[in-house]
């Protein structure tokens, strides 16, 4: 279905892969997936691995996963990425629909990002952050976690090195320096779990309508057994995931398999 991305455009990348085999012990084809974040590249490339359907038309599936912008535009511009979690703002600004056929397959939904403090509700003041104990993602991916946070500062004219800022390597572990009081607030999103340990009076909003990364299948071809096995391991996958944001991943296509597959809220088949 796809062709298979030149080995120069991924040499850089290399050491930041996972490949696993699929059940077919024949097939060359080589899936391409680009994500951000080890984990979910691992975790989403064993999924696929395990896929009967995805099975009969790949041999492998390589995941690959980069932590700045520049590494998700330098597979998306290039299209060399079968499957890429993207923004929405990118494929419209590489136009990847029209150029490489991308379609998007879930989507997670738009949030609001939070300072989130355990003591008392953040002020958007200078003087507030100086001699507070912060808490960010160290991923320049994440926005709610670092580079609207970043930003913030930036606006309030604070130099980041006059700041006294943990990272941490998940939202996850964010709450958990927060609630164990290693650092006197966070930058993230709220779910409604955190309610158990954190207060609602006690968060500040950055920014809202910050729209969720979203999953893209490039479809070159009316390959819709495809779209349909990569939409189910990928929903799968999200509800297995402790996060109640991720949690609520939306699909966009109907699936099927023994008719006819259509996209939500189109009355016309894909095939």
């Amino acid at each position: 279905m796809q062709g298979k991305p030149a080995v120069s455009d991924i040499d850089a990348f290399i050491e930041t892969s996972f490949q696993c085999d699929t059940k077919s012990e024949v097939n060359l084809n080589e899936l391409v997936v680009y994500s951000s974040g080890k984990v979910l590249a691992e975790d989403v490339a064993k999924t696929l691995c395990a896929d009967d359907i995805i099975s009969k038309q790949y041999g492998k599936v390589t995941s690959y996963w980069g932590y700045k912008t520049s590494d998700t535009i330098e597979f998306l511009g290039k299209g060399i990425a079968d499957l890429i979690l993207a923004k929405e703002n990118l494929i419209n600004a590489f136009m990847a629909e029209s150029t490489y056929n991308y379609q998007a397959v879930v989507g997670f939904p738009d949030y609001t990002a939070y300072l989130i403090s355990s003591k008392e509700k953040p002020r958007i003041e200078k003087s507030y952050f100086l001699d507070k104990r912060i808490g960010l993602l160290d991923y320049p991916t994440s926005r709610s976690g670092h580079i609207l946070p970043k930003q913030l500062f930036k606006k309030l004219d604070i130099n980041l090195e006059n700041l006294n800022i943990t990272y941490a390597s998940s939202h996850t572990e964010l709450r958990e320096l927060l609630a164990s009081g290693k650092v006197d607030l966070i930058s993230s999103y709220w779910q409604d779990s955190d309610q158990q340990r954190f207060s609602i009076n006690y968060i500040t909003p950055i920014r809202d309508n910050i729209s969720g990364s979203r999953w893209y299948l490039k479809m070159q071809d009316e390959n819709t057994d495809l779209l349909c096995a990569v939409q189910t391991r990928l929903t799968q996958l999200a509800h297995n995931q402790n996060s109640h944001y991720f949690n609520h991943v939306e699909s966009f296509w109907e699936c099927d398999l023994n008719q006819q597959t259509m996209k939500v809220g189109d009355s016309n088949a894909a095939n």
